[in-house]
């Protein structure tokens, strides 16, 4: 599966975009961010507050609750700002 990472999440990560083999169990979105958060110290970091992180199955924003079977793309962005 393609996780993709934009602004501060890219940033604190390290990486755009990644290829990953996920384990077994995770099937919400809310699981993703929690094993991702598991990955090591940058994802921990950009990940410290899972619940406001932005996400988009291939192309559509959902909820955390939403399931990932079938996902091609995974999007992650941080809260939208601006004015």
């Amino acid at each position: 599966m393609k996780l993709a990472y934009f602004a501060w999440v890219r940033e604190r990560i390290g990486v755009a975009e990644e290829e990953v083999e996920l384990p077994a169990g995770i099937t919400t979105v809310a699981d993703l961010l929690h094993w991702l958060k598991g990955r090591g110290e940058t994802y921990d970091m950009a990940l410290q507050a899972p619940e406001i992180i932005r996400v988009a199955i291939d192309h559509e924003h959902v909820d955390h609750s939403e399931p990932i079977a079938g996902a091609r793309e995974i999007a992650l962005f941080p809260p939208m700002t601006g004015g």
